[in-house]
């Protein structure tokens, strides 16, 4: 398999969209999924604004681990391409808020500076480290994949 060209098409994923899935769980490990507006700095570090008092970074607080999934919604049935992601998320404070504004701000469409997602402003910044990416193996078929045995679709480490 030529993992350059699923790397190619990966990081064209990331590129040519702007909505993650981020997926997080509560500390009952009831999940949760939330589509939210990000802007990539590279391919292994996302950023995004929410509310505090959201869902997922109320479950961020408890534990940092998430799923991530980034695909075009308006590919066709059967194109499955989506690049996966496993990684660490917080709220940014500090130099970090400082740095990811500027990168979150530069590219967002938004007319708010960086003030409004500061305290006492009603949202706030937060990034996701990516540990590993994965995509669809493209072998998958009505016969076993000649590199992994499976008919099914199945994930394959990339470097992005």
């Amino acid at each position: 398999m030529d993992t350059g060209v699923l790397e190619a098409k990966g990081r064209a994923i990331i590129d040519g969209n702007r909505f993650m899935t981020l997926g997080t769980a509560n500390t009952d490990g009831d999940p949760w999924a939330s589509p939210v507006f990000y802007v990539a700095d590279g391919y292994s570090t996302f950023y995004w604004i929410s509310s505090p008092e959201a869902t997922q970074v109320r479950n961020i607080a408890v534990r940092p681990r998430v799923g991530i999934v980034v695909f075009d919604s308006q590919q066709q049935p059967g194109d499955d391409e989506a690049v996966y992601m496993a990684a660490t998320a917080c709220e940014l404070t500090g130099t970090d808020l400082d740095r990811g504004l500027e990168i979150y701000l530069g590219a967002a469409p938004f007319g708010k500076g960086p003030e409004a997602f500061r305290p006492p402003g009603s949202y706030r910044a937060y990034r996701a480290t990516v540990t590993e990416h994965f995509m669809l193996c493209p072998h998958a078929s009505s016969r076993p994949c000649p590199l992994h045995g499976r008919t099914s679709d199945h994930r394959v480490a990339v470097s992005l």
